[in-house]
């Protein structure tokens, strides 16, 4: 069973990452924090071998990436060429296209195609991985639209994505869809929450908020997760601290 890896979800840095020039510098940051791989997600225009040339300077390694549906259907073998330059395995969805999101049939709809498009990848080396929001916890004749999306994919190429936070908001059991997805799962975003003063949830560093991360932590080695990239959409302080404290409380965990 592999360790549990810790990465830094770019996405977090995305103010700090549109230009060739803040790409290198924020990368350069990333690094000195004492992170060695990162999942990219929210750069700006950059060459894909100016990009590999900086992850190599700095000592990084990418896990995995977040890129457009659209994208993979329409310019697949580009994807393709970057993620073999870059020797990044995991080519992630950021979220599932608003047009499907309607209903059951839009649930049935995108696991269908989005594992055509898996398979493509597979079939290169790579693996196609889902990461959820909370609107996928409404439930359509009974059943969640993630659970739609797990039952009506194809297990041997579409593979998920859990995100922590986003679990908790839609009112699930992070710990407990970890293991669901056993089998089809090595990619997991670590999240935490906390209730603002006004009743609102708000996503804070990892540690640092309400989630149960004993449970997270023995989930996600029971079933073979591979990377734990540290994700924060909005930071209440500046977004390379969050990371840094993150960072410092995963170690402090035994990762």
């Amino acid at each position: 069973m592999p360790d549990l890896k810790i990465a830094a979800q770019l996405y977090t840095l995305r103010d700090f990452l549109k230009t060739p020039e803040e790409i290198s510098k924020t990368l350069k940051k990333v690094k000195e924090i004492g992170y060695d791989a990162v999942q990219l997600s929210g750069l700006g225009p950059i060459d894909p071998y100016e990009l590999k040339d900086i992850l190599d300077r700095e000592g990084l390694y990418a896990c995995a990436t977040h890129i457009s549906f659209e994208r993979m259907q329409k310019d697949m073998d580009a994807v393709i060429k970057e993620h073999q330059l870059w020797n990044c395995k995991y080519v992630g969805v950021g979220s599932m296209p608003g047009k499907y999101q309607s209903g059951k049939e839009g649930y049935i709809r995108f696991a269908k195609e989005a594992s055509e498009v898996a398979r493509i990848l597979a079939d290169n080396g790579l693996r196609f991985i889902y990461h959820n929001h909370n609107f996928e916890f409404v439930k359509f004749d009974g059943l969640t639209g993630l659970e739609i999306l797990f039952n009506e994919s194809d297990p041997e190429v579409f593979d998920f994505e859990i995100d922590t936070y986003w679990v908790q908001a839609g009112g699930g059991d992070p710990a407990a869809w970890i293991r669901k997805m056993m089998g089809r799962m090595k990619v997991v975003h670590f999240k935490d929450m906390v209730m603002s003063p006004d009743r609102k949830q708000i996503m804070a560093e990892v540690g640092e908020g309400n989630l149960n991360w004993p449970a997270i932590l023995d989930a996600c080695k029971e079933i073979g997760v591979e990377w734990c990239p540290v994700e924060q959409d909005i930071c209440q302080r500046d977004p390379f601290e969050s990371l840094a404290i993150s960072f410092r409380n995963l170690k402090s965990m035994g990762l």
